[in-house]
This record gives structure tokens, C-alpha cells and sequence, in this order.
């Protein structure tokens, strides 16, 4: 018995390893514009609190639409 992965198993590792980098980048982003904006206000960690929870927010919507969608092959 060959256990070796398929070639459309390896497209969707990589594809959601890619998701998942872009959510750590962007929280990443969103933690360190907000702290910089909080500073430049001169306020407290308001926005270091809710930009993160935006771009989250953002994600988990760009990736319920990505991965709800039918595959080409695939019926509806």
C-alpha cells in the first residue's frame, strides 16, 4: 500500500498554510499599527485592542467565502 499524499492534498496544505500566514501577518500588522496610532494620539491601547479584532474579523469572513466555495470539478 503506497501512503504517499496526493497532489490536490498538497494543493490544499499549502493553500491554508498561506491563510494562515496571512492572518499572522496581518494581526502582526494591525497589533503594531495600532500601538503606533495609540502612541501618535496620545491614547490609551484602544486601537492596539480593536484593529486586530477588525482585520480578524476581516479574515475569518475572507475565509469562510474561500473555503465555501465548490471546486471547479466538483457539483454544486
Amino acid at each position: 500500500m503506497d501512503k504517499r499524499p496526493s497532489p490536490n492534498n498538497n494543493k490544499d496544505i499549502l493553500r491554508y498554510a498561506g491563510l494562515g500566514t496571512q492572518l499572522l501577518a496581518a494581526i502582526g500588522l494591525a497589533v503594531f499599527a495600532g500601538l503606533k496610532a495609540d502612541k501618535w494620539l496620545h491614547s490609551s491601547p484602544l486601537l492596539a485592542c480593536v484593529l486586530p479584532l477588525l482585520v480578524l474579523s476581516g479574515i475569518f469572513y475572507k475565509l469562510v467565502r474561500e473555503t465555501g466555495k465548490p471546486k471547479n470539478n466538483e457539483p454544486k
